[in-house]
């Protein structure tokens, strides 16, 4: 297991217990705001789980219990991490989302989707494996594209 986690910006052991069953038995990484790219850049699909608040988004400890049966079911296919709730927020503003919970979908270092709320078996199975086949995009982050007359799309240098 890797583990980017940065004890002076995260504190992982406050995490509620689903959380921690995620990094202790699931080999979920722990990332920071500062770390989730690099983490991303590894290689292959990866999934960071944003759970939220505990006690305002229940769902989101759902979603953590159900995260190790979509591994099951897309054996090898992606790896997880998990955001320490100090951070959670700041992740979320970085790759625009803005539901409790959320998973985030990057491919080699790119962004992919998320997938929020919690869902129905059959959605799960059906977003990820969407997810899966998509092609890295944008993140939707407040931006505006720049277009030339010519009508073609130009991101910001």
């Amino acid at each position: 297991m890797t583990t980017l986690f940065d004890p002076n910006t995260a504190t992982p052991g406050k995490a509620p217990p689903l959380i921690m069953r995620l990094a202790d038995d699931f080999a979920a990484d722990w990332v920071t705001p500062e770390t989730v790219a690099d983490w991303s850049a590894e290689g292959g699909d990866r999934v960071v789980l944003l759970a939220g608040d505990p006690v305002r988004f229940p769902e989101g400890q759902d979603v953590a219990a159900v995260l190790p049966e979509l591994m099951s079911a897309f054996k090898g296919r992606f790896k997880v991490a998990v955001v320490a709730r100090d951070d959670e927020d700041t992740v979320a503003r970085k790759y625009g989302s803005q539901r409790w919970p959320t998973l985030l979908f990057f491919r080699d270092g790119g962004y992919v989707t998320a997938l929020a709320g919690m869902q129905d078996w059959d959605v799960y199975l059906n977003g990820v494996e969407a997810a899966l086949n998509m092609p890295v995009s944008r993140a939707p982050t407040i931006g505006i594209p720049v277009v030339s007359q010519s009508g073609e799309a130009q991101g910001c240098r």
